[in-house]
């Protein structure tokens, strides 16, 4: 063996375990096979972020607008919205950086199934918003919602109302805010 093959086979292992990674993550079928592949990589692709979900994708993509706000109160009985980073508000080199703001939001964060993280969330909304003269007394979590219409018979977009509805209320503690 020459020196620095090890090297090559070691960088061509990685990328054949990475790029079959993300094909068994990414494919759109579902078969026994990939679904066990799928179970061995998660742990990886979790840790490198790398995970995808391809709802916006046929045969069932997502039907719901949806976004979240958060409505703090301070203690001089003022209040502020605070958003999370909304795609359609942004440039095309801040919606390149700030995506996974929206993806935690909107996939995961408005989800009843993941009330876990509803705490944590307000407490870092109090934290950014903190001011020692004015401090934060309560974030609530606020979502938004409106249904995707099909189009219209031209072609032309159908607006639907937005919907709200606050799913969380936070205190914070003493601590919260350091």
């Amino acid at each position: 063996m020459k020196p620095g093959s090890w090297k090559q086979i070691a960088i061509s292992a990685f990328l054949l375990f990475h790029m079959l990674a993300i094909a068994s993550w990414c494919l759109p079928f579902n078969s026994v096979l990939n679904e066990k592949a799928r179970g061995f990589i998660r742990p990886y692709m979790l840790w490198s972020g790398l995970f995808q979900i391809w709802d916006m994708f046929a045969p069932d993509p997502a039907r719901v607008n949806s976004y979240v706000e958060a409505e703090i109160s301070f203690r001089d009985g003022s209040t502020r919205v605070w958003s999370v980073p909304r795609m359609n508000e942004l440039g095309y080199a801040d919606r390149y950086f700030k995506e996974r703001y929206r993806k935690f939001s909107t996939e995961y964060l408005r989800m009843d199934s993941h009330a876990a993280l509803w705490p944590d969330a307000a407490r870092y909304v109090a934290r950014v918003n903190r001011n020692p003269a004015n401090q934060p007394t309560a974030v609530r979590l606020v979502r938004w919602w409106s249904e995707i219409n099909p189009p219209g018979p031209h072609g032309e977009y159908q607006p639907s109302r937005w919907g709200h509805f606050a799913f969380f209320t936070y205190e914070p503690r003493p601590g919260d805010l350091e």
